[in-house]
């Protein structure tokens, strides 16, 4: 059989150990406690299975019902679950404590390019050697980034050193979408008939 991760996870049939259980989900039952043998009859007579829910309840929760068709429907809800969970990426931007503005100017672009592809950025400052002395400079830089990206993004994590690295952790801001009203159509006025027979008379007249 199939869905051979999910077989197991359940009691079912002469498997469920206790002495009386409580089945439910069946249109044509009330919610009741049935003793063992007894569901097991009901079972089988609509060739159905008995089936373990809740095991931990008291008396145990069953369901009478095809149970390959139950663990189909379980996976198939599990994989539409994972479907709709987003992955998100992860972006690094690395700077040193002293980046000059060209280098921070491009790393700025492409840090709201990934902001508005939906990653998260983690930008960081690395310290080599004795520059570890300028970490609040760096944490300047951090900030100043995240300033920079404020429209982009919102700061999971403020600057925070973690050896030879200050990090900082930014994660997209969702974009509102705004519907702009229709313009309102421009009604041209229309002269009434009636002046138009006024002049006609008019010109009969004359």
């Amino acid at each position: 059989m199939k869905n051979d991760g999910l077989k197991g996870q359940h009691r079912i049939n002469e498997q469920i150990r206790a002495k009386e259980v409580r089945i439910v989900g069946d249109e044509n039952l009330e919610s009741k406690v049935y003793p063992i043998f007894q569901a097991l009859k009901m079972a089988e007579e609509k060739e159905l299975d008995l089936v373990e829910i809740s095991p931990n309840a008291v008396p145990p929760v069953c369901r009478i019902i095809d149970y390959s068709k139950f663990l189909y429907q379980l996976k198939k809800r599990q994989k539409e679950q994972k479907a709709k969970q987003i992955k998100v990426n992860v972006k690094e931007i690395r700077f040193g404590p002293q980046t000059d503005d060209h280098d921070y100017n491009f790393k700025l672009k492409h840090a709201k390019g990934f902001l508005e592809d939906g990653d998260k950025v983690k930008a960081y400052v690395f310290f080599k050697g004795r520059s570890i002395l300028f970490k609040e400079q760096g944490e300047v830089l951090l900030l100043r980034f995240a300033n920079d990206l404020e429209d982009y993004a919102k700061v999971e994590q403020m600057p925070a050193l973690e050896g030879k690295r200050m990090i900082i952790f930014l994660s997209p801001k969702k974009k509102d979408i705004v519907k702009k009203p229709a313009a309102p159509k421009e009604v041209k006025a229309v002269k009434p008939k009636t002046e138009k027979v006024e002049e006609d008379n008019t010109a009969d007249a004359e």
